[in-house]
């Protein structure tokens, strides 16, 4: 008998944006407090060793520069594809992106925003270990990174298949300038 690989999916929110006069929304980028909590969520992903194969980015400016201030805290780089059909998708159309990750991959990363983050973990999530659902259900900050654990492929994930196994929210030094 052979058993299923275990896959992972990493949900991180974008960390906090600012909000300048007349850029539009897909523009905005970080603020500073935005940019400390990105470094943070990529000493949080190697502290938990949630270190990913390969990271999905919507393409909005302040998930691109997340990844980017995240992945300065890694030793090594996993490939990433800004993902277009990540910014704001409803959770059928965040699941199509993930079924077509390659089978070579058991850690995903995912890039976005909420509500789309928030709705696919309540979603996918049969079940949490301790309080993490109604965590998720209260709030699901900046910066937030929540991890769904299955055993199958990334074409079986979908409602109540996965086991949030993981849930931390990343926030940088406040002294730090």
């Amino acid at each position: 008998m052979t058993t299923s690989p275990l896959r992972r999916l990493l949900l991180l929110r974008h960390a906090k944006a600012a909000r300048p006069q007349g850029t539009p929304d897909h523009e905005r980028p970080l603020s500073a407090r935005g940019r400390r909590d990105a470094q943070a969520a990529g000493r949080l992903l190697v502290m938990t060793d949630w270190l990913p194969d390969l990271v999905l980015c919507s393409t909005a400016r302040r998930t691109r520069e997340t990844w980017e201030l995240a992945a300065t805290e890694l030793a090594g780089l996993p490939p990433v594809r800004n993902e277009p059909r990540l910014y704001h998708p409803a959770v059928p159309e965040l699941l199509a992106v993930v079924h077509v990750v390659p089978a070579y991959v058991s850690t995903l990363l995912v890039v976005g925003h909420n509500p789309s983050l928030r709705d696919t973990i309540l979603t996918v999530a049969g079940d949490g270990i301790g309080e993490k659902i109604p965590q998720v259900q209260e709030k699901f900050p900046t910066a937030a990174i929540a991890v769904l654990t299955w055993h199958g492929t990334w074409g079986q994930l979908g409602p109540r298949t996965a086991l949030l196994t993981g849930l931390a929210v990343a926030r940088g030094d406040r002294r730090r300038a």
